[in-house]
């Protein structure tokens, strides 16, 4: 009896190492590559998200701290081939966790149109994409075929696509509608330093054209319509102003007072503006031109506020705090002498004539 009680303990504990074994190799079989940026092993990676990449039928975890999907593929060293493709777009934001980022390999075809062939490489799967890519033109009823069982020694290992055309006489293309950018203060950046706040993203829109043939040739297109498809996402980027930006000078104000604290020391600065033509002075700090900024003060072309003031106190080519905005010393004048703390800004406020 005591022999067969320890038999059965150990058929027992037999069963249980093998389910044991059993689940650490399911475990180990079915579970995700996932990696910390590149390094192998799990690495807690602090403010991380955790995204997986789908990538010719392979699968790749990371948990990573990139901003966009671009950023997420260079440090997980993926690296990309003309005509792949990454869906999402390499500038879109990750913006969550669990995110899935789809890679399309680009895979050699040829697209043939009559007696005109053309090779290319290409990611896309869309038959009139594709014929696109290619340079062929592709009207409204025109079909695109995958051709099947073609002479591998005529194609090798490319695809064949067959444009068929049906007498069509419209066209509809898709084009992309740039995307605008807008610039906000924050007063909590350091002056000048900038920051994306959201990635501008390009929106497409769809147009219709009538197209006239002469001897079969296309000699005419008139746009028949458009319609969007896809609205364009504003970039914004956030500027660094410095706490006198929050009060700033103004046309109908004329004069600004404030004080700043220079190495320690407590300055009260006057602002005042003026109105002339600025060519003359850019040669003081290497030259190049100056415009007109939308709220009509004049900038260089680094977007410095062409400023007057004391050249012995602040020497030309100085960069200086404004309440216009970070400034530079190009110009002096006879305020200078009796105010050393006074600036003088370059301004379009009295003529407006942009100059």
């Amino acid at each position: 009896m005591r022999l067969s009680r320890k038999i059965d303990q150990a058929i027992i504990c037999t069963i249980f190492i093998a389910l044991a074994v059993g689940m650490a190799c399911f475990l180990r079989v079915h579970s995700v590559s996932t990696f910390a940026e590149g390094e192998e092993g799990v690495t807690e990676v602090i403010g991380a998200k955790f995204v997986t990449f789908y990538d010719e039928g392979k699968k790749l975890g990371v948990r990573t701290d990139a901003k966009t999907v671009g950023e997420a593929l260079a440090r997980a060293n993926i690296v990309l081939n003309d005509g792949d493709i990454v869906e999402p777009g390499l500038d879109t934001e990750i913006n969550a966790d669990n995110y899935f980022i789809n890679i399309y390999r680009a895979r050699p075809v040829i697209v043939k149109d009559g007696i005109t062939e053309k090779y290319l490489m290409t990611a896309s799967y869309d038959y009139k994409t594709i014929a696109r890519e290619a340079g062929m033109t592709v009207y409204d009823g025109d079909e695109v075929k995958l051709m099947v069982n073609q002479n591998f020694l005529e194609v090798g290992g490319a695809n064949l696509y067959q444009i068929k055309r049906n007498g069509g006489r419209t066209l509809t293309e898709e084009v992309e509608i740039p995307f605008t950018e807008r610039k906000t203060k924050d007063y909590n950046l350091a002056p000048g330093v900038e920051e994306v706040r959201q990635l501008g993203e390009v929106g497409t829109k769809k147009l219709t054209y009538n197209v006239k043939y002469v001897d079969g040739v296309e000699v005419e297109r008139t746009l028949m319509g458009e319609e969007v498809v896809r609205e364009p996402v504003e970039r914004i980027v956030a500027v660094g102003a410095s706490a006198i930006e929050k009060n700033a000078l103004t046309a109908s104000k004329g004069v600004n007072i404030y004080t700043v604290n220079i190495n320690g020391k407590v300055i009260e600065r006057k602002e005042t503006y003026y109105d002339l033509p600025m060519s003359g002075v850019m040669r003081a700090c290497g030259g190049g031109n100056y415009s007109v900024r939308a709220d009509g003060a004049k900038v260089d072309g680094n977007g410095y506020v062409l400023v007057a003031a004391n050249l012995s106190r602040y020497p030309r080519c100085s960069v200086v705090e404004t309440s216009l905005g970070p400034g530079k010393v190009y110009d002096t004048g006879g305020f200078a002498a009796k105010n050393p703390e006074q600036f003088d800004l370059a301004t379009d406020w009295s003529n407006h004539d942009g100059r």
